[in-house]
């Protein structure tokens, strides 16, 4: 992932078609309770000021390049298409007709596979992306970007990477190599 652009516009018919490509990542029961709203290179500045506050804005090492995002996809979901869709015959015997009886909340899984999609797609097309979480002021991004009825998954910040990446602490971080977390299971020997 890319954390510092260049401030290129992002061509918005062009990223939609890549949304729309990424909407075709699994969904469970066929819910399709994923959606992905654009935002111009124009709004970037307004949806900053609506994501992030001001002692960011001003402090943080990425905050400058992550500011230059030539475009900004928001992954909602939509819980309740979930849950009507396990009401329908086919999924009622499911039990997942209200959302605390899901053990692993699907939506959630849908968004970060067409969010996957999506990055990749990005990378694949010859830009750069990002996934900025939804960490806090979810509820004031969904106003102003006026929408309703939908939970903010979080936001791929789209464009051309300038070469000026802070390298993430968390590298530094040692954990178990790639092969280590990976295992076979075998069969029992009863």
């Amino acid at each position: 992932m890319v954390r510092s652009f260049d401030g290129t516009a992002v061509d918005l018919d062009w990223l939609e078609r890549l949304c729309a490509t990424a909407l075709w990542s699994p969904s469970a029961g066929n819910s399709a309770g994923v959606r992905m709203h654009t935002i111009g290179h124009e709004l970037v500045p307004d949806y900053f000021e609506v994501a992030t506050d001001e002692g960011w804005r001003t402090s943080a090492r990425r905050a400058r390049g992550l500011q230059r995002a030539g475009a900004v996809v928001l992954v909602t979901t939509r819980p309740q298409d979930y849950i009507a869709r396990y009401t329908e015959s086919d999924k009622a015997a499911s039990g997942l007709d209200v959302e605390q009886a899901w053990p692993l909340p699907y939506w959630h899984t849908d968004a970060a596979m067409a969010t996957m999609a999506l990055l990749l797609l990005i990378e694949e097309d010859g830009l750069q992306a990002t996934l900025w979480g939804n960490f806090r002021y979810g509820d004031e991004v969904l106003k102003w970007a006026r929408v309703s009825d939908e939970s903010l998954f979080g936001a791929v910040l789209v464009g051309r990477g300038d070469g000026n990446d802070a390298p993430s602490t968390s590298l530094q971080r040692r954990v178990p190599t790639r092969a280590q977390r990976v295992r076979r299971v075998a069969p029992s020997s009863s």
